[in-house]
Formats: C-alpha cells, sequence, structure tokens
C-alpha cells in the first residue's frame, strides 16, 4: 500500500492531510512514489491515532495534520511521528498516552495531554535510541519516563502538571524518570509543578545539560549515575535544586539554584554519599542552605558563588574534600561543620572574615576556622536560633575551642573574590552596599537634625 522510495533504508515520508473514519476502518491513499497522503476528519473532532501507526511501515515518516487524536498508543516498530506543533494527542485512560517498544524511535513536534495520575505517563519508553523533542506535555501523573532505555535524546521539551477539568487534583509524578537508562542525554527542557523535575536512578553516564526546573521538590534528583553530567541547569523555587546521592565521578557544573527557601530542609545543593565528583561554577543564591554535604569525600569544590544563603556551606561527616576559590558573600551563616576532617580549604573568599595580608599575595596570614558551636547548639534546641548574632551569642562562640584542632579551616584565605561572579550578581551587591550606607548616612543626618530641633 505505501510506496517505496529509493535508499537503503525505504525512509517513507506520510503526510496526513485529510483522513476519514466509517465503521472504524481508516482510508488510506496513495498519491505520489515517497509520500501517502490520508483522508482526514474536521479539526473539531478527534480520531484514534492507533490506526495510523498500525498501518505505517517501518521507518516511515509520519507527518500528522493539524487537529486532535486520541489515545492510547503503542509504537512496536521504527517511526519518526510529527505534530508540526499543531496536533494534539488527547488520553483519558488509565494507560499511558504514548508506548515506545521499538528502537529509533523518533517523536517531535507535538502536544500531549494524559489525564491519568498516579503512575501513568504521557509517555514510556522501554527502547533504545529514542528521540523525544519538541513536545509539550500536560499530565496528572508523570511526564516520561525511561525503562531500560538506553542511548536515548529527550530535549527542548515542557511538561507541566494540570488537573483535568472537573477533577480532583491526583498525584504527581516526576517530570522525566530514569531507571537502568544510561547513555541518556536530557537538555534544553522546562519542567514545573510535578514532583521531581528529572529523576534518575541507576542511570550511567547521563547528560542532563541546560534544564529549567520551577516549583518542584527537587529540580534534579541523581541516584547510582556514576560518570553522569550535571550542567549548566538553572533551578528556582524548588525544595532543594540538585539532589545528587550515592555517586561516583560525576561532574556537577555551571548550574544556578535559586531561592529554594520555602522548606526547613531547602538547599541549593545537596551532595550524600558522593565521592571523586566534582562540583564546579555553580551558583547558590537566596537557599536556606547553600550546598548540604554529608557523607561525602574525596570530592572537589571549587569556583562556586555562594550567595545571600541562610547558612552558605553545611558539611557532617565529610572527609577529605578538597575546597578552594569558592566566593561566600552576603550569606546569614558562612558555613557550618560537624564531624568534618581533613577537607582542605585553601583559598576562599569570606567576606565576612577579616584577614591579615602581611606579605601582600593576596591571602590572609590569619586561617579562618568554620566554628561548629553555634550548629551545635541549635540541634539540640532550636529556641536558641533568637539570639543569632547577638553579642551574648558571638561571646560564647568566640570562647569555644573544643576540638579546635578538628575544625574545618580555609588556612589562606582570600582578601578579595577572584571567582567569577555573575555580573548581575556583584552588580547587586554593590548596589545593596551603596543603599545601605546612604541610609544610615540619612538616619544619623536626621536623628542630628531631630536633636538639634528638641535643643
Amino acid at each position: 500500500m505505501f510506496s517505496k522510495g529509493n535508499g537503503s533504508h525505504h525512509i517513507h515520508k506520510v503526510r496526513v492531510w485529510f483522513m476519514l473514519i466509517l465503521m472504524n476502518v481508516v482510508w488510506i491513499v496513495p498519491l505520489n512514489p515517497g509520500i501517502v497522503i490520508a483522508s482526514s476528519i474536521s479539526q473539531t473532532e478527534a480520531i484514534a491515532l492507533q490506526p495510523i501507526i498500525d498501518q505505517a511501515q517501518t521507518g516511515d515518516v509520519l507527518v500528522l495534520a493539524p487537529g486532535t487524536y486520541l489515545g492510547p498508543v503503542v509504537i512496536d516498530k521504527r517511526l519518526t511521528i510529527r505534530g508540526e506543533g499543531v496536533v494534539t494527542l488527547l488520553n483519558h485512560s488509565a494507560d499511558s498516552a504514548i508506548q515506545i517498544n521499538s528502537n529509533g524511535v523518533k517523536l517531535q513536534e507535538m502536544n500531549i495531554q494524559q489525564d491519568g495520575d498516579g503512575e501513568s505517563a504521557a509517555i514510556v519508553v522501554r527502547a533504545d535510541q529514542v528521540t523525544l523533542e519538541d513536545l509539550v506535555i500536560h499530565t496528572g501523573g508523570y511526564g516520561i519516563i525511561l525503562r531500560g532505555a538506553n542511548g536515548g535524546v529527550i530535549r527542548n521539551n515542557i511538561i507541566r502538571w494540570f488537573i483535568p477539568k472537573g477533577q480532583a487534583p491526583g498525584t504527581r509524578g516526576n517530570g522525566i524518570d530514569l531507571y537502568n537508562s544510561h547513555g541518556t542525554k536530557i537538555m534544553e527542557n522546562e519542567i514545573t509543578y510535578l514532583r521531581d523535575g528529572i529523576y534518575l536512578e541507576n542511570s550511567r553516564n547521563t547528560v542532563v545539560d541546560q534544564n529549567k526546573l520551577y516549583y518542584l521538590r527537587y529540580g534534579i534528583h541523581c541516584m547510582y549515575i556514576d560518570g553522569s553530567y550535571v550542567t549548566n541547569n538553572i533551578g528556582e523555587y524548588n525544595i532543594t535544586g540538585a539532589m545528587v546521592m550515592g555517586v561516583t565521578n560525576v561532574v556537577v557544573s555551571g548550574n544556578s539554584f535559586r531561592k529554594q527557601n520555602q522548606n526547613v530542609h531547602s538547599q541549593g545543593i545537596l551532595l550524600y554519599d558522593v565521592h571523586t565528583s566534582s562540583i564546579v561554577n555553580n551558583t547558590v543564591e537566596g537557599n536556606r542552605v547553600g550546598i548540604y554535604m554529608e557523607q561525602s569525600s574525596d570530592n572537589d569544590l571549587r569556583d562556586n558563588i555562594i550567595l545571600r544563603n541562610f547558612i552558605g556551606v553545611q558539611f557532617l561527616g565529610a572527609e577529605g574534600n578538597q575546597f578552594q576559590s569558592n566566593g561566600f558573600i552576603a550569606n546569614v551563616i558562612e558555613a557550618e561543620a560537624t564531624d568534618s576532617k581533613d577537607n582542605k580549604m585553601n583559598g576562599n573568599f569570606w567576606d565576612s572574615f577579616q584577614g591579615l595580608d602581611v606579605t601582600n599575595v593576596g591571602t590572609s596570614d590569619i586561617p579562618y576556622a568554620i566554628n561548629p558551636f553555634y550548629q551545635q547548639l541549635i540541634s539540640n534546641n532550636s529556641a536558641y536560633q533568637l539570639f543569632f548574632q547577638s553579642p551574648g551569642m558571638t561571646f560564647l562562640s568566640d570562647m569555644f575551642t573544643n576540638g579546635k584542632e578538628e575544625w574545618s579551616t580555609d588556612h589562606a584565605p582570600l582578601m578579595k573574590l577572584t571567582t567569577g561572579a555573575p555580573a548581575e550578581t556583584a552588580s547587586s551587591y554593590g548596589i545593596v552596599m551603596v543603599v545601605g550606607w546612604l541610609l544610615l548616612f540619612l538616619s544619623a543626618v536626621t536623628i542630628i537634625y531631630l536633636g538639634v530641633l528638641r535643643i
């Protein structure tokens, strides 16, 4: 029925302009070699997509006509399906809207609405080398699930949670969920209002790059993803920007995690049981905790900007890590460390630290030691937070020297910030300082003026 074109792969381009359903039979009319055109009903009606897929041959390129189609569908042959941005697939059933079981499938430029919640998903992939790109997904459950699917590409998709009209809110799933799926590239996606934006478990050599993640539990949640890269992502208004757990040889670089502060457990980057990995060139701003590290060792934390967090960095049971060339600016608490020793801290900038550079080499001759007194005190009784930075608390903290030889210490803190802070960060920080001094000056003038008037 389908005309054959030249070429070893016999790839067919199928442009679907018109489709007619009568007695559940799809009428396909071949016109020119290499192209198959199908009749269509009006755009105000919806048509089942599965019959079109069933009648296509392996290697076909299906370009769907504008309109609304019905799922669920199962793709069990190598096809390319394009919607060109004017096709919507609706799925009102409890099954996933699209299930891909064949290697090499490409799904592009479609809108997908998945009404089912819980464990159902808009797309489930159980095959290798599958490409999903330029999709707009609204789901009551999961967005995209990969299971035992290697070498896939998930690029430039928008995935959002929604509540079907007239229904109660369901259980949110993850935006992109991988298990035992290696070598996947997840790039340039935008995910909002789901549970975890990108969830990776037992999926090695994965690239997570240039994604935007908002209003989620964890923007990126990684477990057992050795040899993977988490780079250049943006996360805001989540509980945690990136949670990285149980990994070795992972690179977390160039990310921006801001405004994770709505929960008592909010962090920009959380590192748990992380080893021999690189956390470099990230910006963590306005979070409750900028970088939290626990039970982790032999990692390189370098050239990060840690800005305007309640706690800049927090270590618990973290040992043998390299911590250098990071910039700490306007954090309420610069750093806290408990049961963390043998961490090599050199050449970091601490804006609240008053150093002394006698030899004029750019580093202080006075070391900066992370005092754990306040952290230990509030962990036993949170009410002591009311006395934060009070004269009495500062005095007691300075008097506390128990186990000082095991405190994490920067032996050569920088006198000036050398880490490349974003331009807007540096400028805004300068503006804040200028405004602060102006307000202080105006307050002093006002007090003096009013005092003169009373005299």
